[in-house]
């Protein structure tokens, strides 16, 4: 099986290259070859490859810039999908690709569904699920796979930050409100190769959610990083309201993952991947 992968440099990208599975050849196409911003040509790309199957693990992520670049994100995260998701049906292509625990609005304390009704806070969540809508209209095999929180020891994110940070300071003021499932971006990319085969074999696909467990708050998952990486900085709980941003954050990022279980796949736990990215970024 041939995968094609839209993305090279982003965190889920870069693991999905390193933990390709026996047996299996992927290409990946950076901006260089097929931008997010031209969906034209990210389409054209799938038309000309040979692969078996297509990921999109490339996305506009930047979540404060978008609320005042919503048009350009849009392209990105809404247009650029539906490109794709209509060229993967034309060929009969199955396509995965991946969403956010953004596209909900973030209330009461339960996990949400992959049926729960979305409602998007702010720019990102609603060009990521106008993404959705387009892969979901295109009519083709395909699977949307929101995750959150998603780390590694590439790029920006937050377990690096905090390493950077719990190593210059003594405390840190984290929120302790916003409650989701931190997901490494090793487990996703493994995921991502597993569900693929289950489409290629006839598995039905949809709507599925993939988060690491067990859910905490942005502050107990920087404690939990401050220990495992033996850093003495302390963490003090804030609410979200003392660390205003432009875009609103979701209080409640819980997502429900039971349907992983159709394709054979647990739900991951974090520490474990955690402590994989600790000894990663030490070497």
């Amino acid at each position: 099986m041939k995968v094609l992968v839209f993305g090279q440099t982003g965190q889920v990208a870069r693991e999905l290259a390193r933990r390709l599975p026996l047996g299996l050849t992927a290409e990946f196409l950076g901006r260089g070859q097929a931008d997010l911003a031209d969906p034209a040509a990210c389409a054209a790309a799938v038309m000309a490859s040979d692969a078996d199957v297509v990921i999109n693990a490339a996305a506009w992520t930047a979540v404060d810039r978008a609320e005042a670049e919503e048009a350009a994100a849009w392209i990105v995260n809404g247009e650029a999908p539906g490109a794709i998701a209509r060229a993967c049906a034309a060929r009969s292509l199955p396509f995965l690709h991946i969403s956010t625990d953004y596209v909900f609005d973030g209330a009461g304390q339960a996990p949400f569904g992959v049926d729960y009704p979305t409602a998007p806070l702010g720019a990102y969540g609603r060009t990521k699920l106008a993404g959705e809508q387009a892969v979901q209209a295109a009519g083709g095999v395909h699977v949307i796979l929101r995750t959150s929180w998603v780390v590694s020891a590439h790029g920006s994110n937050f377990v690096k930050t905090m390493c950077r940070l719990g190593a210059e300071r003594d405390s840190l003021n984290v929120v302790a409100d916003q409650i989701g499932g931190p997901t490494p971006a090793a487990d996703i990319a493994d995921a991502l190769y597993v569900m693929a085969a289950g489409l290629r074999a006839g598995k039905p696909g949809g709507v599925q959610h993939f988060a690491g467990g067990p859910d905490c708050s942005w502050a107990d998952f920087a404690r939990e990083i401050m220990a495992r990486a033996g850093l003495a900085c302390v963490v003090h709980d804030i609410p979200s309201s003392a660390y205003p941003t432009p875009a609103k954050r979701p209080l409640n990022s819980r997502l429900d993952c039971s349907g992983l279980a159709a394709f054979g796949i647990a739900r991951p736990e974090w520490r474990v991947g955690l402590d994989k990215i600790l000894q990663e970024l030490a070497v």
